[in-house]
């Protein structure tokens, strides 16, 4: 994966480097309103519905339905796992990490072992991450174009807009 592929991949907090936002993002609104809020969902390009976080001093973006069954992350809880920090899923309690959207499960290597003893796994990157950008208070969001399709991308029709409705808690 070349180094311009794994930036669109990652959802980061750019430091203002112009006065401009970068080409194909897109506006989210005002940093100072997304960091008192703490979230802010926006459709975005009139095609897909993401989720901006401000967690811990950073910015984060993914798909806002969970890859798993389509709940609404916005209403998730942000906790951390392995040293990882994860959006839970309001609906299945999906762990995802808000830098890669990677799954995140607890393994077990010998279910007969007493005690059971578990660790964390990765099934991998689930939830399709994008790009923030903050720019002279403004913060934008370049969406993630990678062809590889990747299992968030399922709940980013108008029929997961129009029938799911609010979110289900």
């Amino acid at each position: 994966m070349s180094s311009e592929e794994e930036t669109s991949q990652t959802s980061s907090s750019s430091p203002p480097s112009s006065s401009s936002p970068p080409p194909a993002s897109h506006f989210i609104g005002k940093k100072e309103d997304i960091v008192k809020a703490g979230r802010m969902t926006k459709l975005v390009n009139g095609c897909r519905d993401v989720l901006v976080l401000y967690h811990q001093g950073q910015f984060h973006a993914m798909d806002m339905r969970c890859y798993h069954s389509g709940g609404a992350l916005q209403y998730g809880d942000i906790e951390e796992f392995n040293g990882r920090q994860c959006i839970v899923c309001p609906w299945h309690k999906y762990k995802i990490t808000l830098a890669e959207g990677e799954g995140l499960y607890q393994a077990v290597d010998n279910p007969t072992a007493k005690p059971l003893r578990t660790h964390w796994r990765s099934k991998g990157v689930k939830q399709r991450i994008h790009k923030v950008t903050e720019v002279n208070g403004d913060v934008y969001v370049t969406l993630n174009d990678s062809s590889e399709a990747i299992d968030s991308d399922v709940y980013q029709t108008e029929k997961y807009r129009t029938t799911q409705g609010p979110a289900k808690i």
